[in-house]
């Protein structure tokens, strides 16, 4: 395992040096100017925290947010090359480091353009108009008349410096202000273009890029003994076989965690299947199922929170009453790649964990409190994993494999989950209830609106504790589960998007939020708001058939803010709505949301066919139109959008978490199937592209609207209405009778 200390070694080592400066002499340290500094800028002003000049003529970029498969390091990158006038190919980009990067938090939300970018896109321009006053100081000319092409600073007469000449044997630091101007559209030659990206060449060439590939001399293999099911408590084990296993290093056993040690991956597999033989349990008799699940939603303890509170007092008392009840499962990350770690205990004491966990500051600090030291004695490193959006069990492997490491110093220690436990061990995505209802006039017209949502926590990423880690609930002397909350305004978490963004004479939205938990369950993609907007845009599609009026049109009745607008008459437009014959078993549908209220406006419209004799559902194409602000990465965008779109069509079509009392029943992909390529329908986004407005964000816009645009097609084309999700060919054929 490489280890990189700490910031000040890793400056020395390189000959770079922080970003900060002083011009004639004159110190520019100063109080920064936080109201006026965007994004993360705000909590960490020094310029010195995010870029370096390197001796070498190269630039370093150091950013919290990490890869994902979102493509957002190269949209970094392009917006720090663009403002530092450099080339692309010069700058070099270290994330999610806990020694080196600055904290930023979860990798989560959609977050990273508006809080990431925007603070690299000012802190660049900082840098540059600093290292441009600096320039003109040496070269004794106009700052306004320097030009500067790939970091060499030019003056009228010709003659040049460049950056790496002018930082030399400084190490200075000083606060952003917010105030250094960003380069106009027209002079731009990255920002807004389409660049290829960073981290596509080794993935297509098969490098070893992901964690669950990696490999590190002297490295042993762990392997953790799972729970039957959830509850359950170990009553007896005797190790001593295991012990003598081929290749067994050790078997560590602490309370009901109880991992082993090997030289070989088999060999640690082998003898956890031996244990698994011989272990005896306490197993739990009660417990839901997912028959039961949204029927228990309604009947346990709940701390009613209402979110939006103004009904339409002069409604008409005899007003006609709508209503309809919605169901989501809970769902799966269902990653492609079992999620894996590395672990090291150094010679000072101090654990190193590689992990391709999206919270690497937090789940440190987690994984510290495990082990009972100093958060300063445990280091992250953020390491590409093949595949999630959202909580999985990348944190809870990196807790396996920190515990495993302290019992050999010095040797790596690799963990990878298998499967069957990852299925049924990482957290889902909440199964939740949504109750909706609209008085109505007589045509049809929405005089008030009022929605109800059951849901558990969506929010238990570690954040500092180790009772969220699943280790740190097994132990001998066990770290307790925090008690849940739930997430507050503007981004909400259970009852995200749960406001409609539609402007109804009234509308009253009420979260039943609870603390206890059928299945264990944390944040997928969009959290709330993927079953949220299910309901409130199948419900206003209900309304609009009620109403014998067109959907597209209907929403547009109370659709008063113009970039909702545009957004959901171009998907329309896009799809050919409203043109071209009905033919029979085929249908279309729209769903429409600004994800969170704030962030990325998108609307999905598609065509489906439903065969009655099978209830199969094929979807034959997808539209989208998204307005996420100004667009840094065109092609980057569309990505986002029709991954979200593909993926909430296999939740919606195929995906649920089956359980009882003895456990989780979904351990593979044939009990727990997802999309297959060949069900992938042609896919068209386009984006509206709004130089100079901030970026809002688009990698959970896309989920919500999808499900509803499916529901809403298949009762286009035949004629019932399925609220319960999965639409499987099963509970399709039911609906039709």
């Amino acid at each position: 395992m490489t280890i990189e200390t700490t910031r000040r070694s890793l400056l020395a080592g390189s000959g770079a040096l922080a970003l900060g400066f002083s011009i004639a002499g004159e110190s520019l340290a100063q109080e920064h100017a936080g109201p006026d500094l965007p994004g993360d800028l705000k909590i960490h002003p020094k310029i010195s925290s995010w870029l370096r000049i390197e001796a070498n003529g190269r630039v370093r970029l150091l950013v919290g947010k990490v890869e994902l498969g979102q493509g957002i390091l190269t949209a970094l990158t392009q917006l720090c090359a663009e403002e530092l006038e450099i080339d692309l190919k010069r700058l070099d980009i270290t994330s999610g480091d806990t020694r080196i990067v600055p904290d930023e938090g979860v990798t989560a939300g959609s977050f990273s353009m508006p809080y990431c970018g925007s603070a690299v896109r000012q802190v660049s321009a900082e840098a540059r108009q600093i290292l441009v006053s600096l320039a003109a100081a040496k070269l004794n000319a106009d700052p306004a008349k320097l030009t500067v092409s790939d970091g060499t600073v030019q003056a009228p007469d010709g003659t040049s410096v460049t950056y790496w000449a002018l930082v030399a044997g400084r190490e200075l630091e000083i606060d952003a202000t917010g105030k250094a101007p960003i380069r106009p559209r027209e002079a731009r030659r990255y920002a807004g273009k389409h660049v290829p990206r960073i981290d596509i060449p080794n993935k297509v060439t098969g490098e070893l890029i992901f964690i669950q590939d990696q490999r590190q001399q002297g490295m042993l293999h762990g392997r953790v003994l799972r729970q039957p099911a959830y509850g359950a408590k170990l009553v007896q084990l005797d190790v001593a076989g295991a012990e003598k296993m081929p290749g067994v290093v050790k078997v560590v056993r602490n309370g009901d965690f109880v991992g082993v040690i090997a030289q070989r991956e088999e060999q640690a597999i082998h003898a956890v299947a031996h244990l698994q033989t011989i272990a005896q349990w306490d197993v739990p008799k009660t417990g839901e199922t997912q028959d039961t699940v949204h029927a228990w939603l309604l009947t346990q303890p709940e701390k009613l929170i209402v979110i939006k509170d103004q009904p339409n007092k002069a409604a008409p008392a005899d007003a006609q009453v709508v209503e309809a009840t919605y169901k989501r499962p809970y769902h799966m990350h269902a990653s492609i790649g079992p999620s894996t770690a590395i672990g090291l205990l150094d010679a000072d004491g101090v654990t190193h964990v590689d992990t391709h966990s999206q919270s690497v500051f937090e789940t440190g600090q987690a994984i510290a409190e495990l082990l009972g030291v100093d958060k300063s004695k445990v280091h992250c490193r953020h390491v590409q994993g093949s595949s999630c959006y959202g909580h999985n069990a990348a944190d809870d492997a990196a807790a396996d494999a920190a515990l495993l490491a302290q019992a050999v110093p010095g040797k790596p220690v690799r963990i990878q989950w298998s499967r069957n436990d990852e299925h049924k061990w990482e957290p889902y995505g909440s199964a939740m209830l949504i109750k909706t209802q609209a008085r109505v006039d007589a045509k049809g017209d929405i005089l008030d609106w009022t929605l109800d949502l059951w849901s558990t926590s969506h929010g238990t990423r570690p954040g500092g504790k180790a009772g969220n880690l699943l280790a740190g609930r097994a132990l001998e002397k066990p770290f307790a589960l925090p008690t849940p909350i739930n997430g507050g305004p503007p981004n909400y978490a259970a009852d995200r998007n749960a406001i409609a963004i539609y402007e109804f004479p009234g509308q009253t939205v009420s979260t039943h939020f609870l603390t206890n938990f059928a299945a264990r369950a944390s944040s997928t993609r969009g959290l709330g708001a993927y079953a949220n907007v299910f309901s409130i845009e199948s419900f206003m599609d209900e309304l609009a058939h009620r109403a014998k009026a067109d959907p597209v049109a209907y929403r547009l009745r109370y659709l008063k803010d113009e970039r909702a607008r545009a957004v959901l008459q171009k998907a329309a437009d896009m799809l050919g709505w409203g043109k071209g014959e009905k033919v029979a078993g085929r249908g279309r549908g729209v769903g429409f949301a600004r994800y969170k209220g704030l962030a990325t406006y998108c609307a999905i419209a598609m065509e489906v066919e439903v065969d009655r004799a099978s209830g199969v559902v094929r979807v034959l194409r997808a539209v989208a139109a998204a307005d996420a602000g100004e667009v840094v990465v065109p092609d980057g965008v569309r990505n986002q959008i029709e991954g979200g779109l593909i993926q909430s069509l296999s939740w919606t079509l195929k995906e649920a978490v089956r359980f009882d009392a003895a456990g989780v029943k979904t351990a593979d992909w044939v009990s727990y199937p997802i999309l297959t390529f060949s069900e992938v329908p042609p896919i068209t986004v386009e984006l509206i592209d709004r130089p100079g407005a901030p970026f809002l964000g688009a990698g959970e816009a896309s989920q919500g609207p999808t499900s509803a645009a499916l529901a809403n097609a298949i009762f286009d084309a035949v004629g019932v209405r399925l609220r319960d999700i999965p639409f499987t060919p099963a509970r399709l054929k039911a609906a039709l009778g």
